[in-house]
């Protein structure tokens, strides 16, 4: 091959990286779709900003809006950069080294707590937990053990339905229940501790008359007939009854555990490092 055979085709070589190199060049700049300063903004960012199912004419306002909110960012943050301290970059590295440590860390715990922690609590250990902190229990709200109806002026057989309220029987409890449809709400069971506030939105009475107990009381107004048996009350300071505060109690007791497991594993940490020679006090 003669020289100029081999000048030629070094020649074609060049070209040919050159059309390759700007070829590049023109489809990453075609992906630019704005530049602050030397930060720039592809289309790719541009796609998790789209919802999907959105018309031309909203997903260009929103385009435009983002594209805006972004250079107005990075002008900011120049800004800041260049106006900022030596003192409150190092304060600022240091607060955002902190928090990137805790968030590390904590991930890992939970991770862990998620492992380890035994999370199965008996009844026992609930009722021991509940005596030993009686005085930690003390209500700060007035609770109700109540039952209450309300149905309709027009309803048709008013008394047969009050002496079925009246009783105490499951049978007629079950008699009611039959007939809920009629009644606008109601609340059969009188076993279980309700807050008064909740019922003073459902019921015309005065908070006073609720804090009383009571075997039967009625009212009538415009919007129909209310019928309320109060079997026990409890009044702010109280004690507030087991049943009531139990799913609190478990929280706690889950509290208690997590602390104990991760004292538990930083324990080990440490001896292990110390083993190890990876920790030492000098």
């Amino acid at each position: 091959m003669n020289k100029y055979a081999v000048l030629f085709l070094m020649l074609c070589a060049l070209t040919s990286c050159d059309y390759l190199e700007v070829q590049e060049k023109e489809k990453t700049t075609s992906e630019i779709v704005a530049i602050v300063n030397t930060e720039k903004l592809f289309r790719e960012d541009l796609k998790s900003v789209l919802p999907n199912n959105i018309s031309e004419q909203d997903s260009i306002v929103l385009v435009r809006g983002y594209i805006n909110d972004w250079a107005i960012k990075q002008l900011l943050l120049k800004k800041a950069e260049t106006n900022s301290s030596l003192e409150d970059v190092e304060e600022i590295n240091s607060l955002v080294k902190d928090y990137k440590e805790s968030l590390l860390i904590n991930s890992y715990k939970e991770r862990l707590i998620k492992q380890q922690l035994d999370t199965i609590i008996d009844d026992n250990e609930i009722e021991l937990f509940y005596s030993e902190n009686k005085e930690n229990f003390k209500l700060n709200e007035e609770l109700l053990k109540i039952k209450y109806l309300h149905f309709d002026n027009n309803i048709i057989n008013k008394k047969e339905i009050t002496t079925l309220f009246k009783s105490d029987s499951i049978e007629d409890v079950e008699a009611l229940e039959k007939q809920q449809l009629s009644f606008k709400f109601y609340q059969f069971n009188d076993t279980i501790w309700t807050q008064l506030d909740k019922v003073l939105l459902k019921l015309p009475f005065s908070k006073e008359n609720l804090l009383k107990k009571t075997k039967f009381v009625q009212k009538q107004d415009s919007l129909g007939l209310y019928l309320v048996a109060i079997k026990d009350v409890l009044v702010r300071n109280d004690i507030a009854p087991l049943s009531y505060i139990k799913p609190t109690i478990k929280q706690m007791i889950l509290h208690k555990r997590k602390i104990e497991l991760i004292r538990d594993i930083e324990k080990i940490l440490v001896k292990d490092a110390t083993k190890n020679n990876n920790f030492k006090v000098y």
